[in-house]
């Protein structure tokens, strides 16, 4: 539940957290199932959107008994989430864990701001300095492995402790 406030910039600042806290459990969870050789990735992605359909029917099946009205997905939405769910699940077998992440959080932050921007909204100079901040962390982080002979695809991966022996 969210906190009991009007304030919109707590709530804010909640969901915000929630949000990184579930990416993050996301990737956790990958790990878990993709590390060591357990589950090759399209098994996992398969149990994934399998799972993911379930909860849904269920959640939809609760909520038309209340409302009474039918729901209808959207096509486009379900493909770009198996292209989505497909990708992660075979980058997480070669990209190190931080790597992965920083890629999952770009590509939801470009995926709206590219979205606000189609929607016509303006973003401001804050916003702005913030997406060119983002940006600039980005390509310091990324740039050594740019910079090197070794194709980060080659790289030998560490595993998180957790999956260590």
């Amino acid at each position: 539940m969210l906190p009991n406030t009007t304030n919109s910039f707590s709530k804010t600042i909640f969901l915000t957290v929630l949000a990184l806290i579930a990416f993050a459990a996301n990737s956790v969870l990958c790990r878990l199932a993709l590390g060591k050789g357990m589950m090759d990735a399209s098994s996992f992605t398969f149990i994934r959107l399998v799972s993911g359909i379930i909860v849904l029917w269920l959640i939809l099946g609760i909520q038309n008994t209340k409302k009474r009205g039918k729901s209808f997905g959207n096509w486009l939405a379900a493909l770009m989430l198996f292209l989505y769910a497909g990708a992660f699940s075979f980058a997480y077998i070669i990209l190190d864990t931080g790597t992965g992440a920083l890629i999952l959080f770009a590509a939801v932050q470009l995926t709206m701001i590219v979205a606000a921007l189609f929607k016509g909204d303006r973003l401001g100079m804050i916003t702005w300095s913030g997406i060119l901040l983002a940006f600039s962390g980005f390509v310091y982080l990324v740039l050594p492995d740019v910079e090197s002979d070794q194709s980060w695809a080659r790289r030998p991966r560490s595993e998180p402790p957790f999956l260590q022996s």
